[in-house]
């Protein structure tokens, strides 16, 4: 690493300690609670800013013990005692290592909402019942992620497909750099299989989308006027019993200067889900006018076009062999299920650091 790089890093590493300490003193003040709104939006900045910070201390800490655990091996005399004395100092080494492998891929987020939530919709695309089910195998890869990750998950839309699967869902996943992370997968995802709802068990090709977009706090400017919102309710839709709603609180929202269309379901409330919807299309509107002033509308479609053949960011085959391929890194791997595991480090890493070195 260039030294100047360095020195960026280790100033930017004291700004973020300094802003940290500055929110810890606000918690503590008289009266924080009396606004809780911004009460919670401080502790969100600075749970953000801990997730950042902590990483490094708990490496440095890792790297004392491991030279304290080599010195004492150094004076032992009795080799049993040296040989357990130098196991535990690899193995406090190897997670020293696993926790810089995290930092770098942390030092690949420089983007203004890499450390924000991120709403996700996955869409079902051409293929019929077979997409519907690729699409619901997705969701369910993208929640074994955020389990790993310690991501907090919210649907806020669900469209079950006719036979099986979903037609769509939208998600909110909260947690530290989210978006940074997440905003790797935008784009469309293709399945090669032997179809489970095919009698004549042949081959059969799926494909779904993944949007995604950064949530947005309240003092990003984004002015939505009520003559543009078109306001439409209906009943949630579920796979039945107590938790669907019997009446119409469920809300879609129309941005008719944009087309810009969000749903909300995941409450009781007509007026909560309204409210959720209305974040929902602020951080949509927020991408789309960062994208108009770019000129480059294909960032807000994750430059995924149509949901068919030839647009794809990877493909999963299972039949007749086994691999995984990203077609902008040409990053690949044949353990299928440990990705569908939501085991997605590696091409997000590589995506990253493609971003990074373009960018350079």
């Amino acid at each position: 690493m260039p030294a100047w790089r360095k020195c960026e890093v280790i100033f930017d590493l004291e700004n973020k300690q300094r802003a940290f300490a500055d929110l810890e003193t606000l918690t503590t003040a008289p009266g924080f609670w009396d606004d809780q709104s911004k009460a919670k939006e401080i502790i969100e900045k600075a749970n953000a800013l801990r997730a950042i910070l902590k990483p490094f201390s708990d490496l440095s800490k890792m790297l004392q013990d491991a030279a304290l655990m080599v010195e004492l091996a150094d004076g032992e005399k009795d080799e049993l005692q040296r040989a357990q004395a130098e196991k535990e100092a690899a193995t406090v080494l190897d997670d020293a290592e696993k926790a810089f492998a995290d930092l770098e891929m942390q030092s690949l987020l420089r983007g203004k909402l890499d450390g924000n939530n991120a709403y996700l919709t996955i869409h079902a695309g051409a293929g019929g019942t077979e997409s519907c089910d690729w699409a619901d195998m997705l969701w369910r890869m993208y929640r074994r992620y955020a389990e790993s990750k310690g991501f907090e998950v919210e649907t806020i839309e669900y469209q079950p497909g006719e036979e099986a699967g979903i037609k769509s869902i939208t998600f909110l996943l909260s947690g530290a750099n989210v978006y940074g992370y997440l905003k790797a997968e935008r784009g469309v995802h293709r399945l090669v299989r032997i179809s489970p709802f095919d009698s004549n068990k042949r081959r059969h090709t799926s494909f779904a989308s993944l949007d995604v977009v950064a949530e947005v706090s309240d003092d990003i400017d984004v002015e939505i006027l009520e003559n543009d919102l078109r306001i439409d309710t209906y009943r949630s839709s579920g796979k039945g019993g107590q938790h669907v709603n019997t009446t119409d609180s469920a809300v879609r929202l129309t941005h008719m200067p944009t087309g810009i269309v969000v749903a909300c379901q995941a409450e009781r409330s007509q007026h909560k889900n309204k409210a959720k919807a209305m974040k929902l299309l602020r951080a949509k509107l927020y991408e789309w006018k960062l994208d108009q002033k770019r000129k480059e509308m294909e960032r807000f479609y994750g430059k995924k076009g149509e949901i068919a053949w030839g647009s794809q960011i990877r493909s999963y085959v299972m039949q007749p062999y086994t691999m995984i391929k990203d077609h902008r890194t040409d990053v690949e791997t044949s353990n299928v299920p440990s990705v569908l595991d939501g085991n997605l480090d590696v091409f997000i890493e590589a995506y990253l650091k493609q971003i990074a070195c373009a960018g350079s």
